[in-house]
Order: C-alpha cells, then structure tokens, then sequence
C-alpha cells in the first residue's frame, strides 16, 4: 500500500490510542486537529450523537482540504441506560460511572468521519461490554491509578479496570479502545483505490 502512496492522510485526532493504532498501518499519515465544542443535540442518540460530533471534528477542514487529501476525524461514546456517558468532568463524576457501569452491559460507539475533496461520510462501529460487579477497591484504583477523565464512560478496556472487571465483549475490541481498525483500513483502501 505503501507504493506509489499518492494520498496525504490526514488524523484529525489527539487521541494516544488512535495515533498508535495509525503507527501500524502501512501508509504515512500527520496529524491535525482544530478546537470544536463537542455538544450535541439533546434529540440524538446512540450512534448518531458520535456520528454528529465526528462530523463536527472535520468541518473545519472543508474549507481547506486538497484534492489528495483524505481526513479522518472519530469520536467514541458510551451508551448506557438510554444516556451518553461521554469524559467525566470529575472523579466523583467517573465514580457515578463506574458504579452505574458496574454488573451492567452497555454499548460503546465509534463513528469514523472520512473526507476527501469531493465528498464526506460516515461510519459506525458498535461493540457490547460486560462488566463483572466491581468492588470499591477496584474503583478506587483505578481513579488513583488510571486516568478515568480522559476517557468516555471513565474507563479504558486495556487499562487495570478493564482487564479485572470487563467479563465479555461483543464486537470490535479496537473500537471499545477508539478506533474500529479493521473497518477503518477496509475504508481507506477503498478511498485510495479510486
């Protein structure tokens, strides 16, 4: 793939998780990011509400994308009891999660934002998640420990909480982490084979 690579890829995402996951890919790509307000209208829900602000992440570049250029732009929600659980805004606020979380399943959703000169869509990964009941200890170390506000939902499955407390996926493991990779790498094959 790498080739001959005429496209210029472009990650609109600050996200650790999804720049990692872009280092294993075969293409080059740099990352760039604009600030945008990640609200959303109070009527969306589940996968729409991450479709509208992946979409909010790439306007910024319709003014100043070029012809090679493909932006790929994500965002990754928590659906749990009919409400978005995006970051908390506090550890106590990351506390109410996990407990509400705790012995539940509930969804996590990933939309993908591709845009190219000519055009912008938009896919989205759904993955089940299962967790155990947690106990206050387990909690409690991960709030100390782990790094609950810069996650949705407060929690990162590859981090202490998930390993000891997740009991069963359904779906996308690298979508539960942000980024959906096998259908992502199927889009952008498709965007560069045109």
């Amino acid at each position: 793939m790498v080739e001959n690579f005429k496209n210029e890829i472009i990650l609109a995402s600050n996200s650790p998780r999804r720049r990692d996951f872009f280092n294993l890919f075969e293409f080059p790509f740099k990352i760039k990011t604009f600030d945008v307000e990640e609200s959303y209208p109070s009527n969306l829900k589940e996968a729409d509400i991450a479709r509208h602000i992946a979409g909010l992440k790439s306007n910024p570049f319709k003014e100043i994308i070029n012809k090679n250029q493909i932006v790929i732009s994500a965002d990754t929600i928590v659906w749990h009891e009919n409400k978005c659980l995006g970051k908390p805004k506090s550890l106590n606020e990351a506390r109410q999660m996990l407990k509400s979380l705790s012995g539940k399943t509930h969804k996590v959703i990933t939309a993908v934002g591709f845009l190219t000169f000519n055009n912008y869509y938009c896919i989205d990964v759904s993955t089940k998640v299962t967790f155990e009941k947690l106990n206050k200890s387990i909690i409690n170390n991960y709030l100390l420990n782990g790094n609950p506000l810069d996650k949705a939902g407060s929690y990162a499955i590859q981090e202490s909480i998930g390993l000891l407390g997740i009991s069963k996926i359904e779906g996308s493991y690298t979508n539960v982490v942000g980024l959906p990779v096998t259908e992502v790498l199927n889009e952008i094959k498709k965007l560069i084979d045109r």
